[in-house]
């Protein structure tokens, strides 16, 4: 008795695509279903997820092509400013600077810069294609952080809506499933019981 416990049962694999008498069409589909979700969500997966790391590496590029560096000039001394500590930042302080562009005019503006600078220290910072000061855009360990963080996210996210997709399809089948074994047990269920002898 201890023996037969300790009997593990072997596990048939593929069986819904093996020719069995057991097999009934709704394992055909069920299989089918698998196969075909596992399948869109490896391939769309990869597609979606290739798409949208190309899309943020498009506008990361575009953001990098629409600045450009300009020298400017410290007006205050950033020491003397108290830096922020949010945790997100880069240990920069905001601070007032002057530069003068190929026309002549003088513009001032404000620029992070790093906290010890004094005033009349020369910095680079970013300005746009009118002249305005910009954040910079992403280094390149940023931008190739973003484009695979981005990628890897829609990817798994695609890949996980279709499996889900086809649980909740499998799972519809498994409810029809029971409703047909249920009639069909409350068509052959009173034969069995008579040839039985009316037990059970």
């Amino acid at each position: 008795m201890a023996a037969a416990r300790r009997e593990k049962s072997t596990r048939v694999r593929f069986w819904r695509w093996r020719h069995n008498p057991l097999r009934r069409h709704s394992d055909v589909v069920e299989a089918r279903i698998v196969l075909a979700a596992w399948t869109l969500a490896l391939l769309g997966g990869t597609l979606a997820g290739q798409a949208a790391a190309a899309e943020v590496d498009q506008n990361l590029a575009a953001r990098r092509a629409a600045v450009h560096t300009v020298a400017v000039v410290l007006a205050e001394d950033a020491s003397k400013i108290p830096p922020t500590t949010t945790g997100f930042d880069d240990g920069k302080v905001w601070a007032k600077v002057r530069w003068t562009t190929a026309d002549g005019v003088t513009h001032t503006a404000r620029t992070r810069v790093e906290p010890d600078a004094t005033a009349g220290t020369r910095v680079t910072a970013w300005a746009d294609k009118t002249g305005d000061l910009v954040p910079g855009p992403p280094t390149a360990t940023q931008a190739v952080l973003d484009v695979v963080g981005t990628g890897l996210l829609v990817a798994s996210g695609t890949g996980s809506t279709v499996l889900a997709g086809g649980w909740l399809i499998r799972r519809r089948l498994l409810r029809r499933r029971l409703a047909e074994w249920d009639a069909e047990w409350k068509r052959v269920g009173p034969q069995w019981r008579n040839l039985s002898g009316g037990k059970g």
